[in-house]
């Protein structure tokens, strides 16, 4: 099983806490590929210096850690989150959608809103 963690998602592996015993089982699977975006990294980076989020420094290499993939943004990528609906407007959260579609990803996540782009989604 391939897997795409919503930001909300990652913060809560590494802090232990709120997700699914589905999510908890699936990502804590070695067997399964579980990506984290480098929009989520990103995402999370701005999120701290402006104060919203308290975090480690080094969160790419914790995800390495983990054992997580990181994946990167192409041009597919920028140009598909440029040019979905309006049905969700964070543009990180848009990424992470283009990403599940191109590179056929899972997204964990708690967002209803990812439904609507047609992209498979499991509950965190």
């Amino acid at each position: 099983m391939r897997v795409l963690l919503d930001t909300h998602v990652l913060l809560w592996w590494l802090a232990g806490e709120r997700l699914s015993n589905e999510a908890i089982e699936v990502i804590g699977d070695p067997a399964n590929e579980v990506c984290v975006s480098a929009a989520t990294v990103w995402e999370l980076s701005i999120k701290r210096q402006l104060g919203k989020v308290e975090m480690p420094d080094g969160l790419a290499e914790q995800c390495s850690d983990e054992g997580f993939r990181m994946l990167v943004i192409d041009g597919r990528h920028a140009e598909l989150a440029g040019s979905l609906p309006l049905h969700h407007t964070d543009p990180f959260d848009r990424m992470l959608i283009a990403q599940a579609q191109l590179d056929t990803l899972i997204i964990v996540t708690r967002e209803r809103a990812f439904a609507a782009y047609g992209v498979q989604v499991m509950a965190a």
